[in-house]
């Protein structure tokens, strides 16, 4: 199930499963200015400390244990439910994560027996969500209560891209969506329509650094967006203030990005520090 609609009773909670970065709180705040009680669940050794402030009712439960975030969420009274937040993938890939992190059945059965085969991030989240559902919380579409903070279409800062970078997007944007429906990544990096990196489990910001490694003329384009079909109730693409950071610090001069399709993490931030470092950020509507 693929819902992107707000809970049919708004006099219920909401629920919020919360991992890294600033994007739950963005969330969270979203919600309570929707008139919603916040329901979170703090996924441990993830969530910032000063989400729990500004939630109504807080718990914290480990990664892997998808039995306990169950039981949470019918305490709370909980329903449906928001995911958001980073939670490393590479993690997921350390052999030590048995003895890091003791799982619950549920989670051992969703890792060890539905997923035996195929852990990439997509079938990892039906399978969740699926088994969530099950229970009686149904994930919804994580963007719901922030749309102030999406991609819009065209130019969103006061810098424009180049001619050459405008060029690179309309070049490489297909490329992009090609690498996105094949499940590698979300990104890659261009520059006079050579591509100079692409991104796969290392995330983005690595990807980044990379980029700027193996490119030393400045002025390079970024872009990301959702794979094909991207299912929205999690893991959907972002950029932040250190993304803007990251890419001035690499040479980068442009971030190319789908329309409704990645979250800016505190849109204004994110906008004022691409300006004050001149990099254009740009809206590409992919529909």
């Amino acid at each position: 199930m693929n819902s992107t609609a707000t809970s049919s009773d708004p006099t219920r909670p909401i629920g919020l499963i919360a991992g890294q970065g600033a994007l739950p709180m963005i969330v969270a705040q979203g919600m309570r200015a929707a008139g919603r009680r916040v329901s979170c669940i703090g996924l441990a050794d993830q969530f910032v400390p000063e989400l729990p402030a500004i939630c109504d009712d807080f718990a914290p439960a480990g990664i892997v244990q998808v039995g306990k975030w169950i039981k949470l969420a019918r305490r709370f009274g909980v329903r449906e439910a928001v995911m958001v937040g980073r939670v490393s993938k590479a993690r997921m890939h350390d052999p030590l994560r048995l003895f890091r992190q003791i799982p619950d059945w549920r989670a051992f059965d969703i890792w060890y027996r539905k997923l035996r085969h195929d852990h990439r991030s997509a079938t990892l989240l039906t399978v969740l969500a699926d088994e969530l559902a099950k229970e009686g919380l149904v994930l919804i579409d994580s963007t719901t209560f922030i749309p102030d903070h999406m991609a819009s279409e065209g130019t969103m800062t006061r810098r424009a891209p180049t001619a050459e970078q405008t060029s690179d997007i309309a070049f490489a944007w297909p490329l992009l969506k090609q690498v996105g429906a094949l499940d590698i990544g979300q990104a890659i990096a261009v520059r006079e329509k050579d591509v100079i990196a692409v991104e796969a489990v290392e995330g983005t910001d690595r990807m980044i650094e990379r980029a700027g490694q193996l490119c030393r003329k400045k002025g390079w384009t970024l872009l990301k967006t959702a794979r094909p079909g991207h299912d929205m109730r999690a893991d959907v693409p972002t950029i932040g203030v250190s993304t803007i950071e990251k890419m001035h610090a690499a040479g980068g001069g442009c971030i190319a990005i789908g329309v409704g399709r990645v979250i800016l993490v505190d849109r204004p931030a994110v906008l004022a520090a691409a300006d004050r470092l001149g990099i254009a950020v740009v809206g590409v509507n992919d529909a």
